[in-house]
């Protein structure tokens, strides 16, 4: 386990991607498991402005994100597809053909099952995580078995509050999601987990410093072999202090 503790949110960042960029000097085919919210865009912009300056190029890199909302699907404008082409793919050299979500509409199971085979048959190279205030990674929520594989999650009201920032009003926030279960998130080779902001104090001291416990799905981290937490000083407070409320 490696904690990096960082200045602010663009340091934060800025760590996050030179633990990418590494990777791809080394192999240029990597294996990216990507994630969405506010946590990684600052990421992504340091991999759009990299790209940019051809320090790094993603003609032959996979991408595998976490989760999307069911319902919405391609062109829907909240879907996490389209926040992936606005904040990434869209600026990069990348092939949108190596670019895999699960899919939020149709027959919801099947979709389930098709991104479990298309996991099964790939090895993450590096997961990019964030961490919801409650402990949950990816969404899977408090109380998902850590045995879990993709599946089909209803969105606590709390999550759902959370992500109301990113629509019109709370009542177009989806309330379910498939997600990739916490069983495949440890299968990555290496797991990065992004934190940022006071809000994510008490989540980061207890999935690093509590008790192993799905009541805090991302605690299960601390069993993988390789796991860096990078967080800025606000959401590492409480590690500092040694205390959760």
């Amino acid at each position: 386990m490696n904690i990096i503790i960082t200045k602010n949110y663009d340091q934060m960042s800025s760590e996050a991607y030179n633990i990418v960029k590494e990777l791809l000097i080394k192999k240029n085919n990597a294996v990216l498991g990507l994630a969405t919210g506010s946590t990684p865009k600052g990421l992504y912009k340091n991999m759009i402005d990299d790209y940019k300056k051809g320090a790094v190029s993603y003609k032959n890199v996979c991408t595998y994100n976490l989760d999307e909302y069911v319902g919405l699907g391609k062109g829907d404008k909240q879907s996490y597809r389209e926040f992936m082409r606005a904040y990434l793919f869209n600026h990069i050299d990348i092939d949108l053909n190596n670019t895999h979500l699960p899919s939020g509409k149709g027959d919801l199971q099947k979709a389930c099952d098709d991104y479990n085979k298309k996991l099964e048959a790939e090895k993450i190279d590096i997961q990019i995580l964030g961490i919801g205030a409650n402990g949950h990674i990816a969404f899977n929520e408090p109380g998902t078995s850590f045995d879990s594989v993709t599946h089909i999650v209803n969105l606590t009201p709390k999550t759902i509050r959370d992500n109301a920032r990113f629509f019109d009003k709370l009542s177009d926030v989806p309330t379910q999601a498939i997600t990739m279960g916490i069983a495949n998130i440890m299968k990555a080779k290496k797991i990065v987990l992004m934190a940022s902001g006071e809000n994510k104090a008490n989540a980061v001291y207890n999935a690093i410093k509590g008790e192993i416990t799905t009541s805090c799905p991302a605690s299960i981290l601390r069993t993988h072999s390789d796991v860096t937490y990078i967080l800025d000083e606000q959401a590492a407070s409480k590690l500092k202090l040694g205390e959760s409320k």
